[in-house]
């Protein structure tokens, strides 16, 4: 049991760490091609942030465990949208403002993740349903990205740009492996302690993979960029819930307990519900608001714990 919680924290802090790197150089490049700050956190940051859960469930789908897979991606979106925000507001000292743009898809950015919720209903993902999740996702990023411009960015010069390109690369390089030995030594550990493997993937695994977006998005609010904040948090849930999600399906369509639609999947899309109605009053996240999101994130743990408190 000690072995498997070394392995696992050695190879968390490796997801983390790679994660990290990645999304620092991610952002430097897309700002080198005089990409709005809205769109460098919304598309290209977010797309860095979701590398971690994404090998993570590619990794647990290969190995004949997609539940564990789909759990981190459900359970680090609820995450996202409740603790993070919280906690990054909180650090802060401040109330986050929030762009028109974005409250502007209040209805919408829900709706969207409602698409996963129906099509798993009958607790499982064809490839046809992962390419329609795909489809859905990408639809949205384009339609972000478009007039995602801003004249304002300074351009590096080409050595710094091939040089955030190779790090890039490394840090990915890291994250993969990480993955890799995270599932492994997460679903010895699950039963070993005698816990739901899927439990440990929203709870722990799921919690820890939060953490490139949170200390991106720190990082952001501190310098006042609120925005590129908001935009790296929202993109990455969009992204875990269609694309990786869509992209799982086409490896390897798969079943999973209908649980994880009708809780976690619950909570996720009335998490984004209570998001977007706090962020439209005033255009602006208060700690008070935080609060409540706080709230909401330990209610969706004590359920879940509730719901998994058996071993599969």
């Amino acid at each position: 049991m000690l072995n498997d919680l070394f392995i696992f924290i050695v190879a968390l802090f490796m997801v983390v760490k790679g994660a990290t790197s990645a999304t620092r150089y991610a952002s430097t490049i897309a700002r080198s091609y005089k990409l709005s700050k809205y769109i460098v956190g919304f598309i290209i940051v977010a797309i860095i942030s979701i590398l971690p859960e994404t090998f993570i469930s590619i990794t647990a789908a290969l190995d004949g465990m997609p539940s564990f897979g789909l759990g981190v991606l459900f359970g680090s979106n609820i995450a996202d949208l409740t603790l993070i925000f919280a906690i990054i507001t909180f650090f802060s000292g401040r109330s986050l403002k929030i762009e028109g743009k974005i409250v502007k898809n209040r209805f919408v950015y829900p709706l969207i993740l409602l698409v996963p919720l129906v099509l798993g209903l009958n607790g499982s993902y064809s490839r046809l349903e992962g390419l329609a999740l795909i489809i859905t996702g990408g639809v949205f990023y384009y339609l972000a990205l478009k007039d995602g411009t801003d004249r304002s960015n300074h351009v590096p010069d080409e050595n710094s740009r091939l040089k955030s390109i190779a790090m890039l690369l490394f840090s990915m390089t890291l994250l993969l492996i990480g993955a890799h030995f995270t599932v492994i030594s997460a679903t010895s550990l699950a039963y070993d302690i005698g816990v739901s493997p899927i439990l440990i993937g929203m709870l722990v695994v799921g919690l820890g993979t939060t953490i490139p977006e949170f200390i991106f998005s720190l990082k952001s609010v501190r310098k006042h960029d609120d925005s590129l904040a908001v935009g790296d948090i929202l993109g990455t849930v969009l992204a875990d819930a269609t694309i990786v999600v869509g992209i799982l399906a086409l490896i390897n369509p798969f079943s999973f307990p209908r649980k994880i639609i009708y809780t976690t999947g619950f909570f996720m899309v009335l998490a984004a519900f209570l998001l977007f109605y706090l962020m439209k009053t005033g255009r602006t996240l208060s700690r008070r608001e935080a609060l409540l999101l706080l709230a909401f994130w330990f209610t969706f743990a004590f359920v879940e714990l509730t719901v998994n408190s058996y071993t599969f």
